[in-house]
């Protein structure tokens, strides 16, 4: 399992980009050069944003070693989101990120009810005082491979409703997981192709040595972003267009390859130890971190569990809650749940 270290070693090194490593944005952008007034806007964000996100370090000895929290550290434990206007939730789940600010939110699992055990629901909601609603997800019952499907309402997770806004589903391994959003299959495709689902992501999980029993090594592809800082649509006319195979072809034109950060091995807790920063509480091999190669200081996404059915995921740009919520789903998938 994963536990949060409270070490100053790897945050030691965080100065460090603001001096020398380039905008995190220049990361993921692949589809040519920004106008270069865009680029000096866009680092003034960050810096507000980073005196936002200096705030759990100073909380971060409280993270405990053994995963064992005390309830009345909880609260000041897990700093919560920054102020965020979800003003249409559809459009704000499929958007990036602002860049410079780090949305966290929380992921509950609810296992009540009939068949709730087989296929819980996942709810996502922004961790802030006001609990905003974002997703729900739930794995279908009558498909061959794993399929989640993702709604805007937490009370309608039906593959025809008008509040479906994406799906993960799995290879028959298990191992392999693809997004899409909520556009028409290839085979119905209008004239222009405009209504074809996109695909937001894919992850592949590979076993380790251990099997699934240690660390989990995860590659996320997603796609890459435009210069003005939006998603690439990438719209597959078939299975052997889509990012697992462009991925496995080394076709790497619009996107992006990620992985999670290897936690390091503490003789100390005898665990692996990822810095959390305070926003995770208890071993778990769901805990993780997702990073591009070129800066892994900067964290796309984090996800790691604060109790039993509660889980904090924290993601920046450029992924969009959906994005995030359906890697976060697919950490929970059976094939992979060994703890």
């Amino acid at each position: 399992a994963v536990t949060s270290s409270d070490e100053d070693s790897d945050s030691s090194t965080k100065p460090i980009r603001s001096e020398k490593k380039k905008n995190p944005a220049s990361l993921f952008q692949t589809g040519g050069d920004p106008p270069k007034e865009k680029k000096s806007k866009k680092k003034v964000p960050p810096k507000g944003a980073d005196s936002e996100e200096d705030t759990p370090e100073t909380l971060q000895k409280n993270s405990n070693k053994k995963g064992k929290a005390k309830k009345s550290k909880k609260k000041e434990e897990r700093p919560p989101s920054p102020v965020i206007e979800v003003d249409n939730l559809e459009e704000f789940v499929l958007q990036p990120a602002p860049q410079g600010v780090t949305i966290k939110c929380r992921v509950t699992r609810d296992k009540r009810g009939m068949d709730r055990g087989l296929y819980p629901t996942y709810y996502l909601h922004l961790d802030n005082d006001k609990k905003v609603f974002l997703l729900a997800g739930r794995k279908r019952k009558k498909s061959k491979t794993s399929n989640y499907l993702i709604s805007i309402d937490p009370t309608d997770l039906s593959r025809g409703g008008e509040n479906f806004i994406g799906k993960l589903r799995s290879n028959l391994m298990g191992t392999r997981f693809t997004v899409f959003d909520n556009g028409a299959n290839p085979d119905r495709a209008n004239a222009d192709w405009s209504n074809v689902r996109q695909e937001l992501s894919a992850v592949v999980y590979e076993t380790n040595v251990l099997g699934f029993k240690g660390p989990r090594k995860m590659t996320v592809i997603i796609p890459g972003m435009n210069a003005d800082c939006e998603r690439v649509p990438i719209r597959p006319r078939n299975d052997n267009d889509g990012l697992l195979m462009r991925w496995q072809n080394r076709n790497m034109d619009n996107v992006i390859e990620l992985h999670n950060k290897a936690p390091v091995w503490n003789d100390e807790t005898q665990s692996y130890v990822l810095n959390f920063h305070g926003r995770v509480t208890h071993a778990s091999v769901k805990n993780f971190q997702i990073v591009h190669s070129s800066d892994p200081d900067y964290i796309v996404m984090q996800f790691g569990r604060v109790a039993d059915d509660a889980f904090t995921m924290d993601y920046n740009y450029p992924l969009c809650a959906v994005q995030a919520f359906a890697i976060a789903l697919s950490s929970f998938d059976g094939k992979l749940a060994c703890e």
